[in-house]
């Protein structure tokens, strides 16, 4: 009998240690410099963010999937660092928000799409270059509205469905909180920023055609144009990539840096 107590004590303790949970508090800024300004090489092409198994914070039924849930904004402890990045003029707040999740792994723990700050999607297409008039009706540019509003007289309303450009948040990317021995944040997230670049069109084509004394020359020799791409300045939206995995401790306020944008996250213990 005595040897079962032990095991009674384990099976006992499982489901509490299963149900621990955490309230993390998130929040993404950008800072007021160009990336011009930065001593680093940025690519213009980046990979694309996997989100095949993310989702926003709006849909329920990932939330309810993942066992997780949005806090009310009076359950945020970081107001006051939240404050301090909105008053300073180096600092832009793009997202503030709060979740409750359990402490499963990386494979079970949700992966939320974030997406916050302006919509570039009127001014540019999805590869990043500056839009035209015939461009911005291309079908793979624009995605379908559909909208059923009812009139106020009660009459049935006829449904309406229109052509919007597909949204081009400023901040897009993923975010990932889980526990493998310890915790763990990860990040994919592009900030886009307009930049201008120098693009050549075209050269100008050399013109080879011999004259009538060249045809006997042992040499010949074409009259040769002095070649000058033309070249012109356009400007283009450029992803910058926050790409990181950082260990963390609950009740501890880690941040993490990078040269365009940061992040403050803090991990709670819930009681």
């Amino acid at each position: 009998m005595k040897a079962l107590i032990p095991l009674l004590l384990l099976f006992v303790s499982m489901p509490t240690l299963a149900k621990r949970q955490f309230d993390i508090e998130v929040i993404i800024f950008k800072r007021a410099v160009t990336p011009s300004q930065v001593d680093e090489s940025w690519p213009n092409n980046l990979p694309p963010i996997d989100l095949k198994k993310s989702a926003s914070f709006a849909n329920a039924n990932y939330l309810k999937k993942k066992g997780a849930t949005l806090l009310p904004k009076s359950a945020y402890q970081l107001n006051a660092q939240a404050a301090t990045l909105s008053q300073h003029a180096g600092y832009k707040v793009l997202l503030h928000t709060a979740w409750r999740q359990g402490d499963e792994g990386s494979n079970r723990s949700p992966i939320f799409h974030i997406q916050a700050g302006k919509d570039y999607s009127e001014k540019f297409r999805l590869d990043g270059h500056e839009r035209t008039n015939d461009q911005s009706s291309s079908p793979q540019n624009r995605t379908s509205e559909t909208s059923n509003a009812q009139p106020q007289d009660g009459t049935t309303a006829d449904v309406e469905e229109r052509n919007v450009p597909k949204p081009i948040p400023e901040l897009d990317g993923t975010l990932q909180v889980y526990v493998q021995h310890y915790l763990y944040v990860k990040t994919d997230l592009d900030l886009k920023e307009p930049t201008t670049q120098e693009v050549v069109l075209k050269d100008r084509p050399l013109n080879l055609e011999m004259g009538p004394d060249d045809q006997d020359s042992d040499v010949q020799l074409g009259h040769l144009e002095s070649v000058s791409p033309t070249k012109t300045v356009e400007t283009f939206l450029k992803p910058y990539r926050m790409e990181q995995k950082r260990r963390m401790r609950s009740g501890e306020t880690h941040y993490l840096d990078h040269p365009l944008m940061g992040m403050i996250i803090q991990v709670r213990k819930v009681k």
